[in-house]
């Protein structure tokens, strides 16, 4: 992921031990971070708001606005400020950069915060954060002509249409044509890149044996000021809003984890049975491999596959003797298949991909890449999905995901997996038939296909793209 030119990873700004930490200080760490470091903003975020501690809800949920409306809208806050600046060095300036934007965002998209306001404490932060008075004479100049310029203008019109409008806007020209030739036209790629809410629910899955409706009656009542619900798509899935650290709730780590609900279905829609010896092959901290566990069963085996050893870590494995999961496998598919010797039932290949549905909650993203990510991560998925097929028996299953639905991650891939099949009889490639799912799941995601994407503003998860192959071996 690539970093701001020029910049280097600034220190945070010095403060009291009586500084008391408020919505824009925070968030504006949070920008920072992200613009410097490479840093993800849901992490980034959820860590400065436990740093502060006492945080009233009302300042950490501006804080959360600010971080997310700055992220989606950057370029076009960028465009407003850079219209009254006669210079952009401000813009070379992490901090100065990040509180000129969020009043700008302020101005333009809280009309509960009054402008004056808005100006006033990014005047302040600024000359805190970098004790030149001169910087916080400029930000006060220019803010005042974007606060004067926004008040100018007669017909606003709604708020929510103008933020939907502008994160439109801010979306790179190449990922707009590339998601309205995906989704089926400009309509649709533009509910996808404005779809809410901001941040997406936590969202809790559950062990297969533990009742729904007493969990969300149970966790409702140690959060009675959360949203606690089911989710839509997975059987296993609780959302949750403004319910605090999960980590703190009751049931965390014995009757459920967090995972959101989109990753679940992917797991649910592989189909695997009581039984059966299934690969995770990119199992990343392996969310995906817990639940695959739990289908098997202890009569199962699930091995756990990924490029880097140190996610594999995280994976807690059991070494019981009625414990499924049998072994974590650090392996480069696209150079061979390291120690994975073993011929599967089933493979669940959710490959490294562009991340492109994973926008709600990872808005920083959207700047990050460009075209050609597009075209090389579609090379490395056929790579892995080719290297992964050699362990499925004949006529076992493989499942390919990726969190995006990018036609070339997506449709394009699979085709290219079904074009490449063996060209003579002594060829050893495995042979991949496109095939229906055969989880009830699968089944009604797909409608009888053999692929399907969900989306966020259809199904409230982050989106996806999955496709069933039944392989044969020549």
């Amino acid at each position: 992921m690539s970093k701001n030119a020029g910049t280097s990873s600034p220190r945070r700004p010095k403060s009291s031990s009586a500084d008391a930490p408020n919505a824009r200080s925070l968030a504006g760490q949070v920008l920072v971070r992200v613009w410097t470091d490479g840093a993800y903003a849901a992490p980034a975020l959820d860590g400065e708001l436990k740093r502060a501690g006492g945080i009233s809800p009302r300042d950490a949920s501006l804080a959360t606005e600010l971080v997310y409306g700055v992220l989606r809208c950057a370029p076009v806050l960028e465009q407003t400020i850079a219209a009254h600046a006669q210079s952009s060095r401000w813009s070379r300036k992490p901090w100065v950069r990040a509180h000129l934007l969020m009043a700008a965002y302020t101005i333009v998209f809280l009309d509960r915060v009054p402008s004056f306001a808005a100006v006033s404490e990014a005047v302040t932060a600024i000359k805190h954060a970098t004790g030149d008075g001169r910087l916080a004479g400029f930000a006060n100049a220019v803010l005042r002509k974007v606060a004067h310029a926004h008040e100018e203008q007669q017909d606003l019109g709604d708020r929510d249409q103008r933020l939907a409008e502008a994160v439109v806007k801010a979306t790179p020209g190449w990922l707009r044509h590339a998601l309205e030739g995906s989704l089926g036209g400009r309509d649709e790629a533009r509910q996808y890149v404005t779809a809410v809410p901001l941040p997406p629910p936590i969202c809790l899955c559950l062990r297969h044996d533990q009742p729904r409706p007493e969990w969300v009656q149970r966790l409702q009542g140690a959060a009675p000021k959360a949203e606690i619900s089911p989710g839509k798509l997975s059987p296993r899935c609780i959302a949750t809003r403004r319910a605090g650290d999960p980590r703190k709730l009751p049931g965390f780590g014995d009757a459920w984890v967090t995972q959101e609900e989109g990753a679940q279905a992917i797991a649910l829609t592989v189909g695997a049975q009581s039984g059966e010896w299934v690969l995770d092959a990119c199992a990343g901290r392996g969310g995906k491999t817990l639940m695959l566990a739990e289908a098997v069963g202890p009569s199962g085996v699930v091995d756990a596959a990924d490029l880097h050893a140190t996610k594999l870590q995280r994976l807690p494995l059991t070494t019981g003797p009625k414990s499924p999961i049998r072994k974590a496998i650090a392996v480069d598919w696209t150079c061979g298949s390291g120690d994975v010797t073993d011929r599967y039932d089933r493979v669940l290949v959710d490959a490294p991909c562009t991340g492109v549905g994973t926008l709600r909650r990872r808005p920083e993203i959207v700047q990050r890449l460009a075209a050609h990510d597009v075209t090389r991560l579609a090379a490395l998925q056929l790579a892995i999905v080719r290297g992964a097929a050699h362990h499925v028996r004949d006529g076992g299953r493989l499942v390919y995901a990726v969190c995006s639905v990018l036609r070339e991650e997506c449709e394009g891939v699979v085709e290219a997996l079904i074009a490449s099949g063996p060209g003579q009889s002594q060829d050893p490639r495995p042979v991949l038939q496109s095939a229906p799912f055969d989880s009830e799941l699968g089944q009604a995601l797909a409608e009888g296909a053999a692929q399907f994407r969900i989306l966020p503003h259809v199904h409230g998860t982050d989106g996806y793209f999955a496709a069933s192959f039944i392989v044969r071996r020549p």
